[in-house]
């Protein structure tokens, strides 16, 4: 249901764009959230998006440095990642819920297939 593309290996300061698509149906209804789960760590919040409204949400590790938009016209959901570190070495997804808010991952249902994203020092 999620169809995840983008990522890969970029340097300190670097950027990166992550895309999410999905059907209209899920992309009008439900909050599209992107995560991440670095090695060893445990899954995180990163940004999310709500269509009804245009509310976006980051968590502070991002805040400043990603934006979450969305590509109306093509149901997609993207990460712009900018003066990317070390630190965001992680495999993100995106996912898809009916949730407040951002909510947490446990209130999200459908998930994409993962992309590793890579920041090299």
């Amino acid at each position: 249901q999620l169809v995840q593309s983008g990522g890969g290996l970029v340097q300190t300061g670097g950027s990166l764009t992550l895309s999410c698509a999905t059907s209209a149906r899920i992309f009008s209804s439900y909050t599209m959230g992107w995560f991440r789960q670095a090695p060893g760590k445990e899954r995180e919040f990163v940004a999310a998006y709500k269509w009804r409204g245009g509310a976006t949400y980051y968590a502070r590790s991002a805040a400043g440095r990603f934006t979450v938009s969305a590509d109306n016209a093509k149901n997609t959901v993207i990460l712009q990642m900018n003066n990317m570190t070390p630190e965001d070495t992680a495999v993100y997804y995106c996912a898809a819920g009916d949730v407040l808010g951002r909510g947490t991952e446990y209130e999200y249902d459908y998930w994409g297939q993962g992309t590793q994203v890579t920041v090299s020092s």
